[in-house]
């Protein structure tokens, strides 16, 4: 059964579709959610360790918990665990895997600490590699604190267009050019790209019905999301076939020998 839960929740289910379709109340849902995403975590954290990378792209997706950020401001509250949320998620080009992920928010110091799980997921030892984000004016100083040494790093600045009044609401601004930009290092000029890592993104708002927007599916406590966040990664690297590279991110990582089943995941 809780196979079966897992399946549903990284294939885009609701919650509460789950409990129609099942009959299990959806707070029996959220609490085996819970802890399947404490063990990916975990696992996660002891598995994908030294892996030797050569193209990382990192990026952010946006969230939000409870409510956004304005009305959380409107409201007057301070609390931590409500408004937007943003997910670093880093991704190795060749394998598909992802390498580490860090829910917190746009900031300085939520940066820094997903540069340093990144840190702890790379080979240091022989292994230098290049690494693109965005124009995100956190990721410099926390990329040259924590693989400064390791790493030949590179930015993509994107310029947008101003959207019309009608479209600001429902519509990203449309993108009408982007500048590489060596920071430090020597980054082939090349490879400097977030392409992939956006594609991802696409992955993860299609496979997380928290993540869909417009609707009333968004997640109310921020320990939801972090595990469900836990859980497809998880999925995403040792179980998902990837039609690219036909076998999962953990296989062509050269972590495991074969495609895992969801039970192993929750069993490992």
């Amino acid at each position: 059964m809780k196979e079966l839960f897992a399946t549903y929740l990284v294939e885009g289910v609701s919650v509460r579709s789950i409990e129609r379709i099942t009959g299990i109340h959806r707070d029996t849902v959220l609490n085996l959610m819970v802890l399947a995403g404490e063990r990916c975590e975990a696992l996660m954290s002891k598995r994908i360790r030294q892996v030797k990378v050569s193209d990382v792209q990192a990026d952010e997706i946006w969230a939000y918990v409870g409510m956004k950020e304005k009305t959380k401001k409107a409201k007057g509250s301070d609390l931590d665990t409500l408004g937007d949320a943003c997910t670093f998620v880093a991704f190795e080009r060749q394998s598909k895997l992802i390498l580490a992920w860090h829910l917190g928010r746009r900031t300085a110091r939520d940066t820094l600490l997903f540069t340093e799980k990144l840190y702890k997921a790379v080979d240091g030892t022989t292994n230098r590699f290049q690494m693109t984000t965005d124009g995100f004016g956190g990721y410099p100083d926390a990329v040259s604190y924590s693989l400064g040494t390791r790493v030949d790093y590179a930015q993509l600045i994107k310029m947008y267009a101003a959207s019309n009044d009608d479209e600001r609401r429902y519509s990203p601004a449309q993108c009408i050019g982007a500048t590489p930009v060596a920071m430090f290092g020597n980054p082939d000029p090349e490879k400097i790209c977030t392409s992939h890592v956006e594609r991802q993104n696409l992955n993860i708002r299609m496979a997380m019905r928290r993540f869909t927007r417009l609707t009333n599916a968004f997640s109310k406590k921020w320990e939801n999301l972090k595990a469900a966040l836990s859980l497809y990664f998880a999925y995403y690297n040792f179980c998902r076939v990837h039609s690219t590279i036909r076998c999962t991110p953990a296989m062509e990582a050269g972590i495991t020998k074969s495609v895992w089943t969801l039970k192993d995941l929750l069993m490992a």
